[in-house]
């Protein structure tokens, strides 16, 4: 804790002005560092702690901010007198805890002779005549001398502090409660010598009798009991307290989530036994809620409300004020309601039959007994029986259409549904069988040759037999089972084409970005090596990716074609984030089906 002085301008001027030359230096680094060290040695306790004015020991750990004093105190070395009572003179003079008033006068003053400055009409020495509270005598105690009347006490100066003014036993006398005590111990050395009287005469019965009725009046008159209200105007005593015998609300259902009772009002509102199989006319207790809502409540509840209702629709009624109207209005609002939904639902039945529906027996006799027989096995399965209804649909089932063998929605492919037999995604085409099948596969292999053979092919260069190689790739890619038809022919010129219209919009690209980079002759031929290297190395990526698009395309249609529940876990779940040559390939590989020209 390091105590800075902190001292008021004033003294700061005047010290001035006595000592110029004498003016305390501002601290130093050094000084800093050493106050620092001792504060820290304080409170590890290697070094003694500080001492205030009046030589006790300050604790080092006491923040700054309650250590440190306020200009206006004038401390110049470490202190915490600011925060110590300031009137300690005036914490000494309190009165004590047995101090107070004393009552009474004082016996042992007592004289026979009338003493000057007395009061002259009684001739006591502590007041004066005008202060006299005795009558006026008719010869004054100043001339007769007689009857002088002791001196009253002369009553202390109590100085209380916050508690002794509100101390409500303060100045009571305990030897007070010794006239009850002896009081009781009369009363009952009384009662006692009244029974044994009984006993010696042999009204044995009468006196229990009497005594029982005794107690009685004393526990409802006499004593004030907790649970006791006694109306003075009508003289009766009223007892809310529960009979002994009775069971307490909280012990009729140990369950803890059974009905909550409530401990300050007395009150179990819910059925204690509601979960236990027994119905609320069964017990002898079923919960305040079920008084409550029982008899008549209900009734006038509903006529209260109906008087609400009434009076937000402008009819000018209240149950209090006019009950007679009020009954009279919800009954024939009652009968013209029930005459409403009685003519509504013999219109609906008229109009759409089914009134015989109605006149059935009532739905417990229906399903109590029946003369259908059943047996069921130990795990529940039904042996001999009815079996179990199976839930039709609202749709027709098993019903093919132009010529196929699966219904629609057999087949699942890239978001489409369709026919399982001949892989058609066309609701109303007619089934080919397996031929259709050769030929969509076959699109779907044209289409990605297609693309590979444009997007994977060397890039454009100065050579003349860029098509040659462009040429190979796309036989490399191309499968020998599709090239036996003229269709199949048709693609392949299809994809030279559109290998030479790649190679063109290459070498425009590349002109463009020459002319637009003007470089020096010397430093385009480096640039260009370096651009040669670096495009062949995204060359071989990209082939690399494009397999393995190839791969990841394989592997999704067949576990899209697969049944859900026997695909395996976190199939459709990619775990890695893509980088620029797995997004080219993406895009190279992706099925555009808005293309017209995509399967030509």
């Amino acid at each position: 804790m390091a105590s800075t002085p902190s001292l008021p301008v004033s003294l700061l001027i005047a010290s001035k002005s006595q000592a110029i030359g004498n003016e305390p230096q501002k601290k130093t680094r050094e000084d800093w560092r050493k106050a620092k060290e001792l504060e820290e040695a304080r409170k590890a306790g290697t070094a003694p702690a500080a001492v205030d004015e009046e030589g006790k020991d300050i604790n080092p750990h006491i923040p700054q901010y309650i250590s440190s004093a306020p200009w206006y105190y004038n401390t110049i070395g470490p202190t915490l007198k600011h925060q110590r009572p300031q009137e300690d003179e005036k914490q000494k003079h309190l009165a004590k805890v047995g101090d107070w008033f004393q009552r009474g006068v004082n016996l042992d003053s007592l004289t026979t002779k009338f003493r000057k400055g007395a009061c002259e009409n009684c001739g006591a020495i502590t007041h004066k005549k005008k202060d006299c509270m005795e009558r006026p005598r008719k010869v004054l105690a100043k001339y007769s001398g007689a009857e002088i009347a002791p001196d009253e006490f002369i009553q202390p100066e109590l100085k209380l502090d916050f508690d002794g003014k509100r101390d409500r036993w303060n100045g009571y006398n305990p030897t007070e409660h010794l006239g009850i005590i002896e009081e009781f111990e009369k009363v009952e050395d009384t009662k006692r010598q009244l029974k044994a009287q009984r006993l010696n005469t042999g009204d044995e019965e009468d006196g229990g009798e009497e005594e029982m009725d005794g107690d009685e009046d004393k526990y409802v008159d006499e004593v004030d009991m907790p649970g006791t209200k006694v109306d003075s105007k009508q003289r009766i005593t009223v007892r809310n307290l529960r009979i002994r015998e009775d069971t307490a609300k909280y012990l009729r259902n140990l369950d803890p989530n059974s009905a909550y009772y409530d401990p300050k009002t007395r009150s179990m509102r819910e059925n204690p036994y509601k979960d236990t199989g027994k119905e609320a006319e069964q017990v002898d207790y079923a919960g305040e809620n079920f008084i409550r809502f029982s008899g008549d409540t209900s009734k006038h509840a509903q006529a209260q409300l109906f008087a609400w209702e009434a009076q937000h629709a402008g009819v000018d009624v209240h149950l209090l004020a006019e009950p007679t109207k009020a009954e009279k209005l919800k009954i024939e609002y009652v009968g013209k309601k029930e005459e409403i939904k009685s003519s509504i639902q013999e219109s609906i039945l008229e109009r759409y039959g089914g009134k015989e529906h109605l006149q059935v027996p009532p739905k417990a006799l229906l399903l109590a007994q029946t003369e259908q027989y059943v047996e069921y096995s130990r795990a529940g399965k039904i042996i001999k029986g009815a079996e179990k209804p199976v839930v039709s649909s609202r749709y027709e089932e098993d019903v093919y259409i132009n010529n196929h063998q699966s219904v629609w929605g057999s087949y699942w492919k890239d978001g489409q549904w369709g026919f399982q037999c001949c892989h058609s995604t066309l609701r109303n085409s007619y089934c080919t069988g397996e031929r259709s099948k050769d030929i969509e596969e076959g699109k779907i292999t044209a289409s990605s040759v297609a693309i590979t053979g444009t997007k994977v092919g060397c890039p454009p260069s100065d050579n003349e037999n860029t098509d040659s190689q462009v040429e190979e790739q796309v036989e490399e890619h191309r499968e020998p089972e599709f090239l036996t038809s003229d269709k199949e022919k048709d693609c392949e010129a299809s994809l030279k084409s559109e290998a030479r219209r790649m190679k063109k919009r290459e070498k425009k690209k590349k002109k463009k970005s020459q002319k637009k980079t003007k470089r020096p002759r010397e430093s385009a031929h480096e640039s260009s090596s370096c651009d040669t290297d670096e495009e062949k190395e995204k060359k071989k990526k990209l082939r690399e990716a494009l397999k393995e698009e190839e791969k990841r395309i394989k592997q999704v249609e067949l576990l899209m074609s697969l049944d859900e529940r026997k695909r395996p876990y976190n199939s459709m779940v990619e775990s890695k984030a893509p980088n620029e040559e797995e997004m080219e390939a993406y895009y190279i590989k992706r099925k555009r089906d808005e293309d017209p020209m995509a399967y030509f």
